[in-house]
Order: structure tokens, then sequence, then C-alpha cells
């Protein structure tokens, strides 16, 4: 399991458990399909109701105290649902990245079960970017149908791999090694002067594994 952070110039720094923060999340070295990688969860009692609230994205994640503005983020990383998992879970995993000393950050995660449905429409949300806490998902699907969501071909209990290039305004998220990006942001809402953290982020009913977190900054 490689966990690092580099300049172009420099040699990466290996992570352990002990270097993220964690927000509302508990995080710990395992073994996953045979591979060393960290596992993340979050307590059953945190789980949103829909009953007494909008589903919304929040800021449940483990994440690295770094600057981080321009560069790329890549990572190998896996979700299965808790055996008590909501109805409304969706396998939610995904990159924060920018999280400033505020705790605003922009994200681009995956809802892998979508990518399987019967329907179309949950279809096409399987990739979704937001910026919390300001631009949830919920806001932007309804101020721009279509626009920061898109399919892609995942599913649940499986390694994928992630990798996020950003620059400024911008951010292109590529899949398992592809070349061509398979989503793009081009106006991201924080702008291009917001700085900091790197993280891995969950939902509600997800229990992560990731492993290979690697951020490069440009130079």
């Amino acid at each position: 399991m490689t966990i690092s952070i580099s300049n172009e110039e420099a040699m990466p720094r290996l992570n352990t458990v002990s270097d993220f923060v964690l927000s509302g999340v508990s995080l710990r070295q395992s073994l996953y399909k045979g591979e060393s990688a960290f596992e993340l969860k979050m307590l059953s009692s945190s789980y949103q109701d829909p009953a007494k609230e909008q589903l919304s994205d929040r800021d449940f994640m483990a994440w690295l105290p770094i600057d981080f503005r321009n560069g790329t983020i890549e990572v190998d990383l896996a979700s299965d649902l808790a055996p008590d998992a909501p109805d409304y879970a969706r396998g939610f995993i995904g990159l924060s990245f920018r999280i400033d000393d505020a705790a605003r950050f922009e994200s681009i995660y995956l809802r892998p079960t979508n990518s399987l449905a019967d329907d179309q429409v949950r279809r096409n949300h399987t990739v979704q970017y937001a910026a919390y806490p300001d631009f949830r998902f919920t806001q932007l699907r309804t101020d721009s149908p279509e626009k920061y969501e898109t399919y892609a071909d995942i599913a649940l209990g499986q390694w994928i791999h992630m990798k996020i290039v950003v620059d400024g305004n911008r951010a292109q998220l590529y899949l398992d090694h592809s070349d061509r990006p398979a989503f793009l942001v081009n106006d991201l809402k924080f702008g291009s002067a917001q700085r900091g953290g790197v993280g891995v982020w969950i939902e509600s009913g997800t229990v992560a594994h990731f492993r290979n977190l690697r951020v490069t900054n440009f130079n």
C-alpha cells in the first residue's frame, strides 16, 4: 500500500493512519481482496434519515492536511454496503480536495450501485461533483441538471482507480487508467485560489477501502 505526497521534483513521503485528520469516520489498516489497504467507516448513528432531513452531501472523510491547489490526485478505492446500510445507500465513495481551514472543499465521488441500476436516470447519477457546503448535489442537480454528474461503468466490491487532475477552475476525472476523462468540471465553485487538504470521502452505509493514494502538486 502506497500513500505518497510529492512535488514534481521531490521524493514522495509515505503516510500512515496517524497522518490523517478524521472527520466523523474511523480509519484503520486492513486487508481487502488480499491487498493491504485502509478501511474507512462511519457510525450507523451518523446515517442520514430521509424521514427527518433532506439527503445531502456532508463532510465524512479521512484527509491529509496538506497544501494542494493544482496537481494530480490518484487512488485505488472500493466500497461495499454495510450490513445496516439504509435503502438509499449507493456505496458513496470519492475524493475531496482543496479542503481549507473553514472546512470547505471540492469533491468528485461515485455511486457504484447506480452504474448497474435498471433505471437510466439512476445510471446517469453514477459520478457526482459537489462543493461543500455551498454547492451540494441537490442544489447543483436542481440548478444545472446533468452538468455535474454522469454515468460510469463501475461496481461495488471491486477496486476502482480514480485520477483527478486539478488545474485552476477545472477538474478532470479519469477512471481505471483510461487515457480519456470520464467526467469534466470546468467551473470549480470555490475558484482557482482555493487550496488545502486532500481526502477520501464517504457517505451513509458505505464501508470503504483505499490504497495507493498519490498527490502530486504542479510546480
